[in-house]
């Protein structure tokens, strides 16, 4: 038998947060077809609680169905988030469905601020949970027995909840699935179609990825900035970066700290992690060469920056993203 999928849709949905998974799961269903394995797989649905198409804010519009009887066994229920979660959380009807149906799924699943709605209908008390980094303070604000971790890809709330950070790590937790359903060969199947990689870890940081440096509005301290990102590997002690933009130590920490929004070694430290990702993904070097040439010095230095930054060792990172 296939395995039944109910995704929630509701008007304001991001629309990757839904088409991601669904597209995951199909993506399973038609590969294990093509083995001969008919009966398998799952049978995706999007619903909405009146039954009504589903609006999403940048305007796609998607064909839903009205729930099925939540007293019924469904083997996964996706709740995706986006800006109309809060409106969705505020409607009995959608958190009646959710409350009644959950104890008859084998697991339920959130994406961004659907862990708002999963909180709503009292899935997650006592749980650890993510969601999208910049919701993760309200999210513990508004329900304070929630354990908010803003920093992991996906994280397995309880036996049977899953909640994940949002968008394409949607994407990350409904490959997870896959693999613990049907092996791992099968989920790395469906990453290869969708052109991903099989997955990236749960505990990895969601901000793994690069991201745009925010920009001081000083010339010495955006002189400072360029310094370093010219060459992470040089001698960036914080006498150093005072000296080149002409201040006291103690005034440069300050300046530099208020016009980037954190201090100077941390943001050393940050470029030298983004030049370490990069070199790699792109290069066969040795860890211990990368170190090196990144201003880490050891290996065993990287290693723990690359822990407490992102989540995974950097062998493990290059294992993924090579």
């Amino acid at each position: 038998m296939t395995r039944s999928v109910v995704i929630l849709g509701y008007a304001g949905v991001q629309a990757l947060d839904l088409v991601g998974p669904f597209d995951v799961f199909t993506g399973a269903t038609l590969h294990l077809a093509s083995r001969g394995r008919v009966d398998d797989g799952y049978t995706a649905t999007l619903v909405s609680i009146d039954g009504q198409p589903v609006a999403t804010l940048t305007g796609l519009e998607f064909v839903a169905q009205p729930p099925p009887d939540p007293n019924l066994p469904i083997d996964t229920i996706v709740i995706p988030g986006g800006v109309g979660a809060d409106t969705a959380r505020a409607n009995p009807a959608v958190i009646d469905w959710i409350r009644t149906a959950a104890p008859n799924a084998r697991r339920v699943v959130t994406v961004c601020t659907g862990a708002f709605i999963a909180a709503q209908a009292g899935l997650l008390d006592g749980c650890p949970a993510t969601t999208h980094w910049a919701s993760a303070g309200r999210l513990a604000e508004e329900f304070p027995t929630v354990v908010v971790d803003p920093e992991p890809i996906f994280v397995r709330s309880s036996e049977s909840v899953w909640t994940a950070a949002g968008v394409t790590s949607g994407i990350d937790l409904a490959l997870k699935l896959v693999e613990d359903d049907f092996g791992t060969d099968v989920a790395q199947t469906v990453a290869r179609w969708l052109v991903l990689y099989l997955r990236r870890p749960g505990g990895q940081t969601q901000f793994a990825a690069p991201v745009w440096m925010p920009r001081a509005k000083r010339e010495p301290i955006r002189d400072v900035q360029e310094a370093i990102e010219a060459q992470p590997g040089g001698a960036h002690s914080i006498a150093e970066l005072a000296r080149r933009a002409a201040m006291s130590p103690r005034h440069f920490t300050r300046v530099f700290t208020d016009e980037v929004g954190e201090a100077p070694g941390a943001y050393v430290e940050r470029i030298r992690t983004d030049a370490a990702r990069r070199q790699l993904e792109e290069t066969d070097d040795t860890v211990t060469a990368i170190a090196m040439r990144c201003g880490f010095g050891t290996a065993e230095t990287m290693r723990r920056n690359f822990v407490r930054r992102i989540g995974i060792s950097p062998d493990q990172y290059r294992k993924t993203f090579a």
